[in-house]
C-alpha cells in the first residue's frame, strides 16, 4: 500500500458543486445564519476582546484570560453548568451535521464512520502530537514576547468532578470546532465551486478569529492548526481523528494545568 493511498482510503462519492443558483443562494444563507450563531459571532466577540485588551494600559502579557471558570457557587449546580456548556458546544456541531444530512450528505461522507478505526487512531496520536506540543511552545514564545495574554486553561477548583468537567469541555469545544470548521464550512464551500486552496484559508482564518482574546499568538497558532486540519481532511474525508486529537491535547493542556497550577513556575 502506499503513502498516497493509505492517506486516501476509498470512500463513499462527495456531492459536487451546486448548479441551481436558488440551492447556492440558499447555502450562503445558511452559511451566515449557522456562523452568526455559533463560531462567527465567537469570533467577533473575540476581536472586540482583543481590542479591549489592546486599549488597556498594561501590556498584553501582563493580562490574563481565563477559559473554564467556575460558573455557579453550589459545587453541584457548577458542575451542571459546566455539562451544559459542553452540550451547547455538541449541540452547535449536531446543527452542522443535520443540515448535511438534510442535504443529503451523511456522516459516512465527512468521516464520522468507523470504517478506518486503526488509521483514524493512528492519525489521532500524530496529530495530537504534531500540533499539541508545537502549539504549547508557540504560545509560551508569544507570550514571552509580550503578543499574548497569560491564558489560563482552569480556574476551577480542585473538586471530584473536576476532570470530567474539563473533559466535557475539551471534547464539546472539539467536537464543534471540527465538525463546524472542517466538516460543515468545507462541506458547503465545495458545493459552491470554492477553490479549495481558498476555503483552506478562509476556514484557517475563522479557526483563528474566536481565539483572538487570546492574543496574536491565538490566531495564529490556531490559525495554523486549520490549514493542517483542513488539508488533512480534504486529502483523507476523515474527521474522527481531527476530534479526536483536538479533544486529546486540550484535556492535556485543560487537565494538565489544573494538575500543575501552583506547583511549578514556569506557568502563567
Amino acid at each position: 500500500m502506499t503513502a498516497r493511498s493509505w492517506l486516501a482510503p476509498a470512500r463513499p462519492a462527495f456531492p459536487g458543486p451546486l448548479d441551481d443558483p436558488a440551492e447556492r443562494r440558499a447555502i450562503r444563507v445558511e452559511l451566515v445564519i449557522v456562523f452568526g450563531i455559533t463560531l462567527g459571532l465567537s469570533g467577533l466577540r473575540s476581536l472586540l476582546s482583543l481590542v479591549d485588551s489592546l486599549l488597556q494600559p498594561v501590556p498584553l502579557a501582563q493580562q490574563q484570560t481565563q477559559l473554564n471558570v467556575p460558573l455557579a457557587v453550589h459545587s453541584l449546580i457548577d458542575l451542571m453548568k459546566q455539562l451544559l456548556y459542553a452540550a451547547q458546544l455538541i449541540g452547535w456541531g449536531a446543527l452542522g451535521l443535520y443540515l448535511l444530512w438534510r442535504a443529503g450528505i451523511g456522516l459516512a461522507r465527512i468521516g464520522l464512520d468507523r470504517r478506518c478505526t486503526g488509521k483514524d487512531a493512528l492519525l489521532t496520536v500524530l496529530l495530537a502530537a504534531l500540533i499539541g506540543l508545537p502549539g504549547i511552545g508557540l504560545y509560551f514564545l508569544s507570550y514571552h514576547l509580550g503578543f499574548s495574554l497569560a491564558v489560563q486553561p482552569s480556574t476551577l477548583g480542585d473538586t471530584w468532578w473536576r476532570p470530567i468537567a474539563l473533559t466535557g469541555s475539551a471534547f464539546g469545544n472539539a467536537f464543534a470546532e471540527e465538525v463546524l470548521v472542517v466538516g460543515y464550512l468545507l462541506t458547503r464551500l465545495r458545493q459552491l465551486d470554492v477553490n479549495e486552496n481558498g476555503a483552506l484559508v478562509g476556514a484557517a482564518v475563522l479557526r483563528g478569529s474566536y481565539h483572538l482574546y487570546q492574543g496574536f499568538g491565538g490566531f495564529v497558532g490556531n490559525f495554523l492548526m486549520g490549514l493542517v486540519f483542513g488539508r488533512l481532511w480534504q486529502k483523507t474525508n476523515r474527521l474522527w481523528p481531527l476530534v479526536a486529537a483536538h479533544t486529546l491535547f486540550d484535556v492535556v493542556s485543560f487537565v494538565g494545568y489544573a494538575l500543575l497550577k501552583g506547583h511549578v513556575s514556569w506557568l502563567p
